[in-house]
Order: structure tokens, then C-alpha cells, then sequence
């Protein structure tokens, strides 16, 4: 996420670093316990063991706080980690192994997902937040859909940027609906996530036209 107000450098020392790590830890546990209107900056020192001066040292307040819980979550998302995928001639299998990836971390914070969408309907500084998020998704797949029309294996007359817009936000407001408001639910019945990524899967691969050995 972009450098705002309401994310400070970090600590110059490791002890710094891992005290601030600490306190993010309990904090991210504390806001998915009450929700975030609801968590006071006593529960997070209790949880954390510290002294609210500790407290003080690293973060101004919750909103602080909650926007560095909120950016490791983006860490996260953006490098989930993904299972091998033997050589590149096969990009649709790429694509099906990111999206999968990408479920995955956006299960793993869902909770996390769900606060920023609240808070951000009534602070400006966390809506920006949110955006400053979507687009580092959009400009990452603008990008690797860029890589792929230069190899000759996506549609070339497709603007990069803005096919990522498209595709990007059909596949963030899936997760939303799924993991958030449904939780694990899409139109009042369970589907398992292996739906949801063969059918965004096939949705990138039928967009850009790309080519399948499966």
C-alpha cells in the first residue's frame, strides 16, 4: 500500500521491529474477535502483554494499527505463494495456478476483507487504502497480460490496464461475495472453491483468447 498518514516508517532496531510485530499480531486478532468499531486500544495492549506506552511507541491509535494489519494482509494477497507449474508453455495452467492462490490468501484474511469494507464506506483515509490495494492488483495482471500478448499468447488488440481493470474486479468481487458475505455460499447454496476457480480460470483464458494444452 502507498505511504499515507496513517502508515509510519518502521523501526530502525530488530527489537523495535519485532515488538511491532507483536503488537500487529494481537491487534489482527482482537479486530476479528469484536470488529473493528467495537475493539478499544485496552484490549489490544491486554492481548498483547504490553503497556499502552508500548502501545504508543509504534502506533497513534487503532486506525494506525489496523492499517498495518491491513497491509501485511495485502503481503499476503499480492505473494501468496503458488504450487510449481513446470515450465511456461502452458500459461492457461499459470493462470489457474494464480487464481487458486489467490482464493486461498483471500480465505485467509477474509475477516480482515470484510472490516476494511466497512471502515472504508466511513473513512476516507482506509477508502483510500482500499484502492491503493485494487490497484496494485490491477497494475500486477496489467502487467503479466502485457507479458503474454508479447509471447504471442493473448489476444494483442486488448488494452492491458484496462482488460486488467475488468478482469481483476470480476474476480476480487467474486472472492468478496464468497468468502465474505456468503462464507463459502454464492446464491443460497455451498460451492466448493475449485468452482470458482475453474470458472474464473475460464473466464481469463476465453477473454484473452489464450491457448490451452488441456
Amino acid at each position: 500500500m502507498a505511504r499515507t498518514s496513517l502508515l509510519r516508517e518502521l523501526p530502525a532496531t530488530p527489537r523495535g521491529l519485532r515488538t511491532r510485530s507483536a503488537l500487529i499480531d494481537a491487534g489482527r486478532k482482537v479486530f476479528e474477535r469484536l470488529g473493528y468499531l467495537d475493539t478499544r486500544l485496552v484490549d489490544i495492549t491486554q492481548e498483547a502483554n504490553c503497556s499502552s506506552g508500548t502501545f504508543y511507541t509504534y502506533f497513534a491509535g487503532k486506525e494506525e494499527i489496523f492499517a498495518a494489519i491491513l497491509e501485511h494482509a495485502q503481503e499476503d494477497m499480492l505473494h501468496p505463494g503458488m504450487q510449481h507449474v513446470a515450465g511456461d508453455d502452458d500459461p492457461a495452467s499459470i493462470v489457474e495456478a494464480s487464481n487458486r492462490a489467490y482464493f486461498e490468501a483471500y480465505k485467509r484474511n477474509a475477516k480482515l476483507m470484510g472490516l476494511l469494507e466497512q471502515v472504508a464506506n466511513i473513512d476516507p483515509e482506509f477508502s483510500k487504502l482500499r484502492q491503493d490495494r485494487a490497484d496494485a492488483f490491477i497494475h500486477r495482471n496489467a502487467r503479466s497480460i502485457a507479458s503474454l500478448q508479447e509471447r504471442g499468447l493473448a489476444d494483442p488488440e486488448l488494452d492491458p490496464m484496462l482488460t486488467s481493470r475488468a478482469l481483476s474486479g470480476m474476480v476480487s468481487r467474486l472472492a468478496f461475495n464468497y468468502f465474505v458475505i456468503g462464507d463459502g455460499h454464492l446464491d443460497g447454496e455451498a460451492r466448493p472453491m475449485d468452482d470458482l476457480v475453474y470458472t474464473v480460470t475460464r473466464l481469463w483464458v476465453n477473454a484473452l483468447r489464450m491457448p490451452t494444452t488441456h
